[in-house]
């Protein structure tokens, strides 16, 4: 088949670089300039996002089908991973953390995440036993492990999409203005047609789909020999504080939630809270060198639930929201069964 994509961030770069290999003839369009980013607030979501694969952890304000899909994805990856030749991600087990006073709020949330098969369930941790695992992790009253958690690095990921989607034809720069079935309408007039047109657009979808934005704020830090190894989430009131590590030297922190389309810089508050709450667990963090102060905008639907639409010659991805990580390559093959596209090795 002839497939036109329109979007070529992380939904857009799956189903390209899945589509070339199993024979297509694959053309990818996207506003960006270049396949890198360039940090400025517009790019691709996928980019600015922290990569974790938390299934269990998302129960605590996702609903079951999230954590669904990230399991069936955490397996893909590792497929995936395997086939793009990268070692990108990294399945070790997460730790949800809290201090003393706020043991209340553990409670209820190991409470909503607590329907989960045994071998999933969180495991309460001695502060003996944290120390064991994470000797860097310093100063919570309580820590459980979420077994078969991980995360994903995300730079190095979408490289890798780009660099062995081979055939594909990128065309980058070509804002796409529509996507109907079999074509794409770009914002210089010109109409292309495909044997199978696809949206995955996130917020360049509207007003096709009643998309909106929700605004994220991370920070990139460098920390040499941090000694962390797997991703930590810290129970906080106003946030989903998570510290991830990218490298033995680099971490990601992050993030605000903020029903929001601001794109402007990082507030000073958001900074400092999330910051503040990492130290507070992770105390060699006073040491770190803030990198960079990231923002962007979640593509989210008006459920929060992604959605997949098939038509005759059209192919609708979006609404990813907070979970792009999680779960795009389980909406990738349910999207392609439904197609009759799966490959066998696959389905």
């Amino acid at each position: 088949m002839r497939i036109g994509i329109a979007g070529a961030g992380l939904m857009g770069r799956l189903l390209a670089w899945h589509l070339a290999r199993d024979g297509h003839e694959v053309e990818a369009f996207d506003a960006m300039p270049g396949p890198e980013p360039r940090f400025e607030g517009s790019d691709a979501a996928a980019f600015s996002a922290a990569g974790m694969l938390s299934p269990t952890a998302e129960l605590d304000a996702g609903e079951p089908q999230i954590a669904a899909l990230g399991w069936r994805s955490i397996a893909r990856w590792t497929q995936i991973c395997g086939e793009l030749g990268v070692a990108t991600l990294a399945q070790r087990g997460s730790l949800l953390l809290a201090h003393r006073a706020d043991v209340g709020a553990a409670q209820r949330v190991l409470a909503r995440i607590g329907t989960v098969e045994p071998a999933r369930a969180p495991q309460p941790l001695t502060m003996t036993q944290l120390r064991e695992l994470e000797p860097a992790v310093q100063g919570v009253a309580h820590a459980w492990l979420l077994p078969g958690e991980g995360a994903i690095e995300p730079l190095g990921t979408l490289r890798a999409l780009v660099e062995r989607a081979l055939g594909v034809r990128w065309h980058w720069g070509r804002p796409v203005r529509s996507v109907e079935p079999e074509t794409l309408r770009l914002q210089d007039g010109r109409v292309l047609r495909f044997d199978l047109a696809v949206d995955t657009r996130g917020l360049g979808s509207r007003p096709q789909l009643p998309v909106r934005g929700v605004r994220g704020e991370t920070v990139w830090l460098h920390l040499p020999a941090h000694g962390l190894t797997r991703p930590v989430r810290l129970l906080h009131p106003r946030h989903f504080v998570y510290v991830v590590p990218r490298s033995e030297d680099e971490l990601f922190l992050g993030a605000s939630s903020l029903e929001s389309e601001d794109r402007s810089p990082v507030s000073l508050r958001t900074a400092v809270e999330l910051m503040a709450a990492a130290h507070s667990a992770l105390p060699a963090l006073a040491e770190a060198r803030i990198v960079r102060l990231d923002r962007n905008l979640r593509p989210a639907l008006p459920d929060n639930a992604p959605r997949i639409e098939c038509a005759p010659g059209l192919l609708r991805i979006n609404g990813l929201y907070r979970h792009g990580w999680l779960i795009a390559p389980a909406l990738l093959d349910d999207a392609l069964a439904r197609l009759g596209l799966l490959s066998e090795t696959v389905a």
